[in-house]
């Protein structure tokens, strides 16, 4: 239809998941456990198709739910950190963090495969993740992706990643 490019977003009121964490950082320093009200927004870049849009504004609201639904009133947990010791079984998971301990209920944890529970890892984590539906490969003409995770109000991390044709 035009090789302008166009840009849509989706956020709304329900794209907001209540969850734990922990960070650490400089080396040696853990953060206490506490939580936030993340907010989640997703933008797609890209030519028109023949119906005059560059992605379906339910399927990219829907695909974001779904992940943000999966990470809601859970303990997140990084599984690929140096320095933390995630440890699950069928009814617990156990963290290690130098000579601190945490023992969370199996089912209240989500186990991500990222380094550190960051706003940015986080966000790099949705978009690998929805990176499969709006991936040309699927008939879209998308042509970026980015996924912003707010962790704190005015305190936003956007991931983004350019999909080839």
């Amino acid at each position: 239809m035009t090789s302008q490019p166009y840009t849509v977003r989706v956020t709304k009121d329900h794209l907001v998941f209540s969850a734990a964490h922990f960070i650490t950082f400089n080396g040696n320093i853990c953060e206490r456990l506490h939580g936030h009200n993340w907010r989640v927004a997703v933008e797609v870049d890209g030519e028109l198709d023949e119906n005059g849009y560059v992605f379906d504004f339910i399927a990219l609201r829907d695909a974001t739910q779904k992940l943000v639904s999966e990470l809601d009133h859970r303990m997140l947990l990084p599984t690929e950190h140096r320095q933390i010791l995630v440890t699950p079984d069928e009814h617990e998971v156990t963290v290690r963090f130098e000579e601190r301990r945490w023992v969370f209920p199996r089912d209240e944890c989500v186990l991500l495969p990222i380094a550190n529970t960051t706003a940015e890892l986080i966000a790099s984590w949705m978009g690998a993740s929805l990176r499969s539906t709006v991936e040309p490969s699927s008939g879209s003409h998308v042509t970026e992706l980015r996924v912003m995770v707010e962790e704190n109000f005015g305190q936003w991390a956007t991931w983004r990643t350019r999909l080839a044709p």
